[in-house]
């Protein structure tokens, strides 16, 4: 495995623009820390507005002859890009872990999975298509074409540094579409190593151009309003997306949006509770609960919420907190202090409301961010922390009796990504996938996402979907060819 600095020192620390490298014109440099130590990793260039409409004009001089290159092109560099992700694994781990603070094991998860999305829209690209029917008068042809949608801007989160760039890059690649990218100021640096290993895949220069910015609205609104912009994409909070696309809108800009979750996690009185804790341990802890898919509200019959709870406390508690480079951690830190402060914050107004600590509810030792897993029982209906994304290793647990009152409890939130749920019975499990108002369902299981899949949600949890046959249509537009009929010759 690579040391700290070997990775370190192969990530670019400029802007990407046109095909080069180059620093940034605001002001001072971005420091990246590592969230375990509170030390910074490296310090990086510091774009602001001119560097955005820079990176703008770039992928717009660079659409019309990249939307024009055949697809077994475009496929052939995403495959090579898979490749070389995948011989680098290590070192991608590596960054991953230093930067956002999670265990290396799942870090390595992580890349598994981000580099899925370069290898999915690889072979999405060449399946773009298109259809040629009679016009049901009879009276000529209709001819149905996609084409790109044009010079794309994307934001990422902090929370999954590769996986958020590949699920946004992958299928705006593949479709023809140049980009602009955005990652977040916290985690920029895996991201920044991805689109270095995408040039040397053979991506033309300004194809892909990268902004990396302590000034996110200053940087991107110029971006935004900007003629040559077509389609925004964005994942991050649903306060963030509502302004974006109040922005989007004067231009009427396509737009996707992966925004919040308060994911309910349903264990019914029949589910097996030994496969409904393990769910649940990667459901809530997967990124340290740092994920709009964690599992936010536990929704447990009586008849098993006792038990429930003490077996996830049991293993809850026995998790490791630590630096996530080292072997024996199993638990990493949250992201920083103000997200550590809001983990003891809603335990104790939790506890006032009436709920009660099972394990867990304090800071961890050490001079990172941890938050020791908590979980918390009897948690009553109505309380603070079932209204907030938790967004941190916290579970709260709140009892039902019926199944419509677990259902009317689920639904009780303006969000609507992904719910979870766990029963025996197979009618009920159908019945649930229909009731539950959330765009995924995990039924027996805590993972759902997946590169073959379509990822997104409803209501404010957001619109459009990542991944699956879906997530290449989010960056095409559709376009109608009338062709009259004509005389057959004699």
């Amino acid at each position: 495995m690579p040391t700290e600095f070997e990775v370190l020192a192969k990530v670019p620390t400029g802007l990407f623009i046109g095909g080069s490298w180059v620093d940034g014109h605001g002001e001072g440099r971005i420091a990246v820390e590592d969230p375990a130590t509170g030390k910074t990793l490296l310090e990086i260039a510091n774009a602001n507005a001119e560097d955005g409409l820079a990176a703008l004009a770039a992928a717009d001089a660079a659409q019309a002859k990249w939307g024009k290159t055949s697809p077994r092109e475009r496929a052939e560099i995403l495959r090579r890009t898979f490749e070389l992700v995948r011989e680098r694994s290590e070192e991608f781990a590596m960054l991953i872990s230093l930067e956002m603070g999670k265990p290396i094991a799942e870090a390595r998860g992580e890349v598994t999975y981000g580099n899925e999305f370069v290898r999915w829209f690889s072979e999405e690209a060449v399946r773009i298509g298109g259809r040629y029917g009679s016009l049901p008068e009879g009276h000529g042809r209709m001819l149905i074409t996609k084409r790109p949608v044009g010079p794309a801007f994307a934001i990422t989160p902090w929370n999954f540094p590769l996986a958020m760039a590949t699920r946004k890059i992958g299928p705006a690649i593949a479709a023809g579409c140049t980009m602009v990218v955005k990652p977040a100021e916290l985690t920029p640096l895996t991201t920044l190593l991805f689109v270095k290993t995408l040039e040397e895949a053979g991506l033309p220069a300004g194809v892909i151009n990268v902004i990396t910015t302590s000034t996110s609205a200053a940087t991107s609104g110029p971006i935004i309003s900007d003629a040559r912009l077509r389609k925004i994409t964005f994942t991050g909070s649903t306060q963030v997306g509502r302004q974006l696309l109040k922005q989007s809108a004067d231009r009427i800009l396509r737009t996707s949006m992966e925004l919040g979750g308060n994911a309910p996690f349903l264990v019914f009185e029949d589910a097996n509770l030994d496969a409904a804790v393990d769910g649940a341990m990667l459901a809530k802890l997967r990124n340290i609960g740092q994920a709009c898919t964690a599992a936010n509200r536990f929704i447990v019959h009586e008849k098993v919420a006792d038990e429930f709870a003490t077996k996830l406390a049991a293993r809850m508690g026995a998790l490791n907190l630590g630096r996530g480079i080292e072997a024996a951690t199993t638990m990493g830190p949250v992201i920083n202090e103000k997200a550590r402060a809001n983990m003891q914050r809603l335990v104790d107004t939790t506890v006032k409301e009436g709920g009660e600590i099972v394990t867990g509810g304090e800071y961890g030792a050490g001079d990172g961010y941890f938050f020791k897993p908590t979980v918390l029982a009897n948690v009553r209906p109505g309380s603070t922390i079932l209204g907030e994304e938790i967004f941190g290793p916290i579970a709260p647990i709140v009892r039902f009796k019926t199944e419509s009152e677990a259902v009317a409890l689920a639904n009780d939130t303006e969000y609507g990504l992904v719910s979870y749920a766990f029963t025996e019975d197979f009618k009920r499990g159908m019945r649930l996938t229909e009731s539950l108002e959330t765009g995924m369902t995990g039924l027996n299981t805590g993972l759902v996402s997946n590169a073959a899949a379509p990822f997104g949600g409803v209501k404010e949890s957001g619109m459009g979907r990542e991944g699956g046959t879906e997530g290449i249509e989010e960056y095409l537009e559709t376009k109608y060819v009338m062709i009259p009929a004509t005389e057959a010759a004699d």
